[in-house]
């Protein structure tokens, strides 16, 4: 039987869960491509069909490694090359971005992953040539790789500067390195259960939050988790599960989610009570939406329109909820791609469409309706400025400050104005992997 070292590509163990995550993480890098777009729906990567869970857990660990380290990642391999990563072969590139997080961050044997990378770039014509590069940098890394992270890791390396600098203008240095050193962790899987969160928790071997959140560790699938077929509990960052509270009882009250998809605050809503019409403006996310109420057994009507254009009914609402698009910087934790495809310019739009859709839900809130804005953003300009903007320019809005008893406790979380501030910092745990919290912002004003 030949050695394995012959054998074809295709037969070797985890080659190809690598090679989908140098795609994947060249689409980002290269082609300015989501990791949401290149991981699920109509524009998923096609290899992704054939791996096993365990090779697509594995693959997207390697993503999400090297672009959550990738600043780290750029500092070794520049120390280890003479000339620079190759430019004219994206998979030479992809391939020690791989190899190295592997070394330095994965529990992957060194060899293992200095073999597999060298493979990964002896099957690409563009890059095959690079193959002796790949290895003898790899090994290099093996021996020399963790001193080099060493010297940087007071450095916050693994955020783009424009991103650190607003971050430490706005935050303080502190609070913003802190944020960092929190988005370099592999972060929880956090669950909103319909009821008795100690014991689903207990079942799910996780913990219950201050908030009622169920949070673990993942080994696996989510599917295969005990409750999902069932429909009990659905998956929600516990910062994005306080918005939706803040409206106190909506039993029997008519609340419209603008922006609703894929559904977690819509479903918190329904469960609660409130007669729930949920508006998106993509019929694939409302589709997503409905599957996943279907699946939790959980009722809203449904509709697909850009909620800014969209007439909604005479009698308007008692209560609105607006999650924004936005810049999503507060997500960065569970999206590391986040931090590399946005700009500094890609805020003043946002902003601007932030406030087209405040304008409207004004017009939809009945007289003593209460509105919740949110956002999953860090910027300043999609929180605190957007309320601030809101409030001078209609006198017929009031605010009206959370109280630590609406968040738990948590008063470390409520802004001297009454609004809601999460940051990645948040919730510290012994174990990184269960601290932390998305950056959310969230403000609730009532129409006179």
């Amino acid at each position: 039987m030949p050695s394995q070292r012959f054998a074809p590509p295709s037969e070797v163990p985890g080659l190809a869960a690598r090679r989908i995550a140098a795609d994947i993480v060249d689409g980002v890098l290269h082609k300015h491509r989501t990791l949401d777009d290149q991981l699920d729906g109509g524009g998923a990567h096609p290899g992704l069909k054939t791996l096993a869970d365990r090779d697509r857990a594995l693959m997207r660990r390697l993503v999400a490694t090297v672009l959550r380290r990738l600043g780290t990642l750029g500092h070794v391999l520049s120390r280890l090359l003479d000339k620079g990563i190759p430019s004219d072969a994206p998979r030479a590139q992809s391939a020690l971005l791989i190899g190295a997080a592997q070394i330095l961050w994965m529990d992957v044997p060194d060899h293992a992953a200095v073999d597999l990378s060298v493979r990964l770039v002896q099957s690409d014509r563009r890059a095959a040539r690079y193959a002796g590069l790949v290895n003898a940098v790899l090994r290099r890394c093996a021996r020399e790789g963790k001193t080099l992270v060493d010297e940087v890791a007071t450095q916050s390396l693994d955020l783009p500067p424009w991103l650190l600098a607003r971050w430490s203008a706005h935050y303080g240095e502190k609070a913003a390195r802190d944020m960092a050193l929190a988005l370099g962790h592999e972060p929880s899987l956090d669950l909103t259960v319909k009821s008795d969160a100690a014991q689903w928790a207990s079942r799910l071997h996780g913990e219950t939050l201050p908030t009622g959140t169920v949070r673990m560790l993942l080994h696996g699938s989510v599917t295969m988790l005990p409750g999902f077929a069932e429909g009990q509990w659905w998956v929600q960052d516990a910062a994005a599960a306080l918005p939706a509270r803040l409206f106190g009882d909506v039993k029997g009250k008519s609340i419209a989610d603008l922006c609703a998809a894929p559904g977690g605050k819509t479903a918190q809503l329904a469960h609660a009570g409130a007669q729930v019409t949920a508006i998106d403006r993509s019929p694939a996310r409302v589709a997503r939406l409905r599957e996943n109420l279907a699946r939790l057994s959980l009722q809203a009507e449904t509709v697909v329109a850009d909620a800014v254009e969209w007439a909604g009914p005479a009698e308007g609402f008692d209560g609105i909820l607006i999650d924004a698009p936005c810049t999503s910087t507060g997500t960065i934790r569970r999206h590391p791609d986040v931090a590399w495809l946005r700009q500094d310019s890609d805020i003043a739009a946002l902003a601007a469409l932030q406030q087209r859709l405040l304008k409207k839900s004004v017009s939809l809130l009945r007289p003593g309706g209460t509105l919740v804005y949110c956002t999953c953003s860090l910027e300043p300009e999609e929180g605190e400025q957007a309320i601030a903007t809101l409030l001078a320019a209609e006198p017929a809005l009031r605010r009206v400050p959370i109280e630590p008893p609406e968040v738990a406790g948590l008063a470390e979380i409520i802004t001297a104005d009454g609004d809601l501030r999460t940051l990645p910092s948040h919730l510290p745990n012994a174990d990184p992997k269960l601290g932390g919290l998305d950056g959310f912002f969230a403000s609730r004003l009532v129409k006179s």
